[in-house]
């Protein structure tokens, strides 16, 4: 992974999720993520890079993505994702 957001890798590591809960996207501290969409798993994997609080995604696949970070909210492309809370 290169790059870091303002408050290290810890801002986007974990699991993003949107309101609905249909899609997951996980954010893993090795560079990589994966994506489920609704009963569908592993929908979209890939790379990703962070600069700052920007994302940029490269998936398996080929094709490109961007997202940003703004009040602890990610804004994926046309999604709004939220971090997922660890239930203890």
């Amino acid at each position: 992974m290169t790059g870091n957001t303002v408050e290290g890798k810890a801002g986007v590591v974990g699991m993003w999720v949107t309101a609905d809960g249909h899609i997951r996207q996980e954010l893993r501290a090795d560079g990589r993520y994966d994506e489920a969409r609704g009963n569908r798993r592993s929908a979209y994997t890939g790379r990703y890079t962070v600069t700052g609080c920007h994302l940029d995604y490269v998936d398996d696949s080929g094709f490109t993505a961007t997202g940003d970070i703004r009040d602890g909210v990610l804004y994926h492309e046309h999604l709004v994702l939220y971090r997922e809370e660890k239930q203890a």
